[in-house]
């Protein structure tokens, strides 16, 4: 899954693709890059972010999500609010990619139901404004896991079916660096619940964190890795700024975890 992000304030890259022409030629370059979603939202979601009026989201991502869903490209709408959704599926988008569990807007939940699309179902607590207020655990691989389950059976009591349903542990979103390695490091009690399950670890601040390296942009190396463990660990799906650069990795690693179909026979044996 590829990140667009059609906003001026994103925690990584925020700005390069706000312009509706920039956000289109980036989402052709991921896609071309090897992307098979592309998530595209209008609200940053970074620590202490602002809220942004639905009526300023659906404007700034309805005609990237339009030109590029008429390319073919599966799109995952990035919202929390039901109007947006609503526009969105309408635009083209296949997916919504709730980072508030469907919790934030009180009809998405029966929107989703309604449409029938998939859903992602992420982990936070408050709001991006507030998440890092709400950062206490007793055990946070227990606590995440066990709102997460709960956010999962809310949703299909709403009549949104189980198989289309994702759930997202949420890495940086209401935990702190030690918080999002924890749950990376038990990533397969998460898949436990029976469900599909994204990852989004892209140049977080945990990298940044473990590597002292507090620009986000400069955090390809550790992304990779973070990326390479989530998918040896159970990650059906990697939200990911760099996607070239982590389509090779995979590639490369899946190749190498793989024996060979036919065994190597030196020229001439």
């Amino acid at each position: 899954m590829g990140i667009v992000n059609a906003t001026p304030d994103s925690f990584s890259d925020g700005g390069r693709s706000f312009h509706t022409a920039d956000a289109i030629a980036h989402g052709l370059r991921l896609a071309r890059s090897g992307a098979d979603i592309l998530d595209i939202g209008g609200e940053s979601t970074r620590p202490g972010a602002p809220a942004v009026t639905p009526v300023e989201e659906q404007a700034r991502i309805l005609p990237v999500i339009q030109a590029l869903a008429a390319e073919g490209i599966a799109i995952s709408a990035d919202t929390r609010n039901a109007g947006t959704m609503r526009t969105a599926l309408a635009a083209g988008a296949r997916i919504i990619n709730d980072i508030s569990g469907l919790t934030h807007d009180p009809n998405a939940a029966s929107l989703v139901a309604d449409s029938r699309c998939p859903v992602i179902l992420m982990h936070m607590r408050g709001t991006p404004a507030t998440m890092n207020d709400h950062a206490i655990y007793a055990d946070v691989v227990e606590d995440v896991c066990r709102e997460l389950s709960a956010s999962a059976t809310k949703t299909v009591s709403a009549g949104i079916h189980p198989g289309c349903i994702a759930l997202d542990p949420g890495i940086g979103f209401a935990k702190l660096a030690p918080h999002s390695i924890a749950v990376l490091h038990d990533l397969r009690r998460f898949c436990s619940l029976g469900y599909p399950l994204l990852v989004g670890v892209s140049r977080k601040s945990f990298i940044g964190r473990i590597t002292d390296q507090p620009d986000p942009m400069q955090r390809l190396g550790g992304s990779l890795a973070a990326a390479l463990f989530a998918a040896t660990n159970g990650a059906a799906i990697l939200r990911v700024h760099d996607v070239a650069e982590t389509v090779q990795a995979l590639r490369v690693w899946r190749t190498l975890n793989d024996p060979p179909a036919v065994p190597f026979r030196p020229a001439g044996s």
